[in-house]
């Protein structure tokens, strides 16, 4: 009997040991983690309501917002929100970037053209206004994929919800912050993160 407990005793020692020098190793080499480096918005060219190429990486050390924009929406008014905005602070590094896209209720209607006379006319826009695009679905334009998926951005996923759905960007081109399209763009939390050193 005296020799299975010791049997027992020595097997169990050895187990602790081997249990022990396990943890060991897996503390000198624990299982590495590849975190992927976000992308940014500055790989993008993109035109803009007049055809003329736009180039996001003239944008870097800026804080950016960028919108999507419907000329026949409740929300249209934002416009002029938006260009409040702007004006305030488009001479300390930030700037508003519209993308017009029809995907919500045939609301954008129009070309180019028709939204760029509308803009002018209605709320005096003078920020960058780009070609109308798709911020949904299969044809999603890839401004819109980095935006809205996590593996690109590296913040979150997100779907465009409505009009006028922000995402505000920092100056390095990383997205900071999504903010839902009822959110004014005068909201005091978009003022401080645009003031904010």
């Amino acid at each position: 009997m005296k020799k299975i407990s010791i049997l027992l005793f020595a097997m169990l020692l050895f187990n602790c040991k081997n249990e022990a020098k396990k943890a060991d190793v897996a503390s000198v080499n624990p299982v590495e983690t590849v975190v992927e480096t976000p992308q940014d918005i500055y790989q993008f060219k993109v035109e803009d309501l007049y055809g003329k190429p736009f180039d996001f990486a003239a944008l870097k050390g800026k804080k950016v917002m960028v919108v999507n924009t419907a000329s026949k929406c409740g929300l249209t008014p934002q416009y002029e929100l938006l260009q409040e905005l702007y004006d305030t602070y488009k001479n300390d590094n930030f700037v508003i970037v519209g993308f017009p896209a029809n995907n919500f209720l045939s609301q954008e209607p129009g070309s180019n053209a028709d939204i760029a006379t509308f803009c002018k006319e209605n709320y005096g826009v003078t920020f960058p206004m780009m070609s109308k695009i798709s911020v949904k679905g299969k044809d999603m334009h890839d401004v819109y994929h980095f935006l809205t998926e996590k593996s690109k951005n590296g913040l979150e996923d997100s779907s465009v919800a409505w009009n006028f759905q922000k995402y505000l960007i920092d100056e390095n081109g990383h997205l900071a912050r999504v903010i839902s399209p009822k959110m004014l763009p005068t909201d005091a939390s978009i003022v401080s993160w645009i003031t904010s050193k």
